[in-house]
């Protein structure tokens, strides 16, 4: 006899994700990369942001057609960040894996026409999935899709509030 009622034991509800929250997610992280941007949006050209001494973010063009764009976002740590990272490690593999993970990359998806920001890939996921089913063999939440947006919308607003942009001064004639 089970302290439980029968019918709710293995009856575990579907998640469902939430359609109208993550479309105003994506409808703001596109409104924030037009301000990021800054007319950098042709065909591979870069928009770096640094953050402090040791972070920057590295916005690139990868793709453009009349309707979409296609872009990476990253994070770069600095050089002698990196250097000093790797007077800890030991070996190589660890070395590789440590600058994996500190070395995050976002492909993301621009739709002009339905302005709207979409992270189409992040780190390990090639393709991000709408809903996972829980537990999975990699260990994505349920809700990943609506996580990896708004970690996106985070980098966004880090990028506006801290970031400085190195940008050239044209002189007047």
């Amino acid at each position: 006899m089970s302290f439980f009622p029968s019918s709710k034991v293995n009856s575990r509800k579907k998640y469902q994700p939430n359609l109208v929250s993550l479309m105003s997610l994506c409808a703001n992280n596109y409104f924030l990369f037009l301000k990021i941007q800054a007319d950098q949006t042709q065909l591979y050209q870069q928009r770096h942001f640094f953050i402090n001494d040791h972070l920057a973010y590295v916005i690139t063009v990868n793709e453009v057609t009349r309707y979409t764009s296609l872009i990476t976002f990253e994070q770069k740590v600095l050089e002698h960040k990196v250097l000093e990272l790797k007077d800890f490690e030991q070996t190589k593999s660890t070395n590789k894996t440590l600058l994996h993970s500190i070395h995050p990359r976002m492909s993301i998806r621009l739709y002009h026409d339905a302005r709207m920001a979409e992270v189409i890939s992040s780190q390990d996921i090639h393709q991000v999935k709408p809903r996972y089913d829980y537990p999975n063999k990699h260990m994505h939440q349920q809700d990943e899709k609506q996580q990896i947006n708004q970690f996106l919308n985070e980098w966004l607003h880090l990028c506006l509030t801290h970031g400085q942009v190195d940008v050239e001064l044209q002189t007047p004639l």
